[in-house]
């Protein structure tokens, strides 16, 4: 696992600037993805327990909308350059250097995790640890809402990834691997294809049994 992450985070230390300016407005021109973290939101608000984690929050605009949504939202990422981009554009806010297999947060601790594309270059084989890790965070009740690239192939998809080697999967494989990480998915989203490759984009709401 130490490999490819280590690729992922000095590909994307070298791209920060690039990366936040073609992302950090982009969500105003998706509303499916916009309208379901808004219903992630809304659901976590009303566990009561509003710490979330924003998973792989690049530089930290996703953060800023959920904590604009009413939640005590913390982001955490694998590469220091976004962590340090995201501090000084939300300084109000919290942000730190994490891997996702090993989240700096206590057990049972969130209402809800927010994985944003951010799991789409794990390799496929490794993909079951990281949820059971997101899913060792969450309250009993708590929240997952995973956004990927979706496939109709039967079985993921590598392909080259504009910063780093990614991956498109079939969203039933994807819910499947949730429900193994004791995650009941209970919403799905899939539109128009996110880019020429032809993929779509697919949104997972889960709730922790």
């Amino acid at each position: 696992m130490a490999e490819h992450q280590d690729e992922t985070r000095a590909a994307y230390d070298g791209v920060v600037e690039l990366y936040a300016s073609m992302f950090a407005d982009r969500l105003e021109t998706r509303p499916f993805a916009r309208n379901m973290i808004g219903t992630f939101a809304e659901l976590v608000r009303g566990t009561g327990n509003p710490r979330v984690a924003d998973v792989g929050c690049g530089p930290g605009h996703v953060t800023a909308m959920l904590h604009d949504l009413g939640l005590d939202a913390v982001g955490l990422d694998l590469s220091p350059a976004m962590v340090d981009h995201a501090r000084q554009a939300h300084p109000a806010l919290q942000f730190d250097e994490a891997r996702m297999e090993a989240l700096p947060v206590e057990d049972g601790a969130l209402g809800g995790v927010l994985s944003h594309y951010s799991m789409i270059h794990t390799p496929p084989g490794e993909l079951p640890a990281l949820l059971a890790e997101q899913a060792r965070v969450l309250a009993p009740g708590g929240l997952l809402l995973v956004s990927f690239f979706a496939t109709d192939a039967p079985e993921p998809v590598r392909f080259d990834h504009k910063v780093t080697p990614a991956y498109s999967w079939p969203a039933d494989r994807f819910a499947e691997l949730l429900a193994g990480a004791g995650l009941v998915t209970f919403a799905r989203l899939l539109h128009d294809p996110a880019s020429e490759r032809g993929f779509l984009d697919a949104h997972l709401l889960a709730r922790l049994r």
